[in-house]
């Protein structure tokens, strides 16, 4: 009897060696590496629906939820295993613009960068008419409010294609500029205080063709003012 409880002890403390060996190889194991994103799509300032009726919240969910993230996806793609994955987005878009062989690059990193700045260009309950040195510079470089909102539609409205319509601040005067495509003031070293996506989808499923509409809606119910005059140099 005391061979076999002995030879039962021998075995139980053998399993009990070996489990020990297992958990040890297993937390020596090394950590799998890291599938972080060097850029994440950033969170709106307000709900989807926040903005409507002027724009809905299945524009919202197209233009946000999958443009605007496709931009974010194929830039970590891109920018993988390079230094730019490091890097800011300003300097990435500085970097690459005008660079042939780089032109995904500035594609994708300068759409993060404008829709990230469209968001934060508009507000609920927004529109109107700004006040103090914003509304001071606005005033004495298109001689009225009036006449700078007649300005912005226009250049809104004649961008050929898709693009951005953008009030920027060149020392203390104030322009509207006209991009295509992806192309950002951040790549011409001009200062943005607001922007107007004009590409379709931007506005399509709530306005179809009425582009004018739609910034005449943007100028009237969503612009963010205190965000533009934040950006003053």
């Amino acid at each position: 009897m005391k061979s076999y409880i002995t030879e039962v002890w021998s075995v139980v403390s053998s399993l009990v060696l070996l489990a020990g060996l297992a958990v040890t190889c297993k937390a020596a194991e090394p950590s799998p590496p890291s599938t972080a994103q060097a850029f994440q799509l950033p969170p709106l300032p307000y709900a989807q629906d926040a903005l409507e009726p002027y724009i809905s919240a299945k524009t919202m969910s197209f233009h946000y939820g999958k443009h605007h993230q496709a931009y974010v996806d194929n830039l970590n793609k891109l920018v993988a295993g390079t230094p730019w994955a490091t890097q800011p987005l300003e300097k990435i878009i500085q970097e690459t613009a005008g660079v042939a062989d780089k032109a995904a690059v500035f594609n994708n990193a300068a759409q993060v960068w404008n829709h990230t700045f469209f968001w934060k260009s508009m507000k609920p309950g927004g529109g109107g008419k700004p006040t103090g040195h914003l509304l001071e510079l606005i005033e004495k470089s298109f001689g009225s409010f009036d006449e700078f909102k007649k300005a912005f539609t226009t250049a809104a409205v004649s961008q050929f294609g898709s693009g951005w319509v953008w009030l920027v601040q060149d020392g203390d005067v104030l322009k509207i500029v006209k991009t295509s495509n992806a192309d950002t003031p951040v790549a011409h070293g001009q200062t943005a205080l607001l922007t107007c996506d004009v590409w379709e989808h931007a506005y399509y499923l709530d306005y179809q063709n009425r582009r004018n509409d739609f910034v005449q809606a943007f100028l009237d119910h969503l612009v963010n003012w205190d965000f533009a005059a934040s950006q003053l140099k």
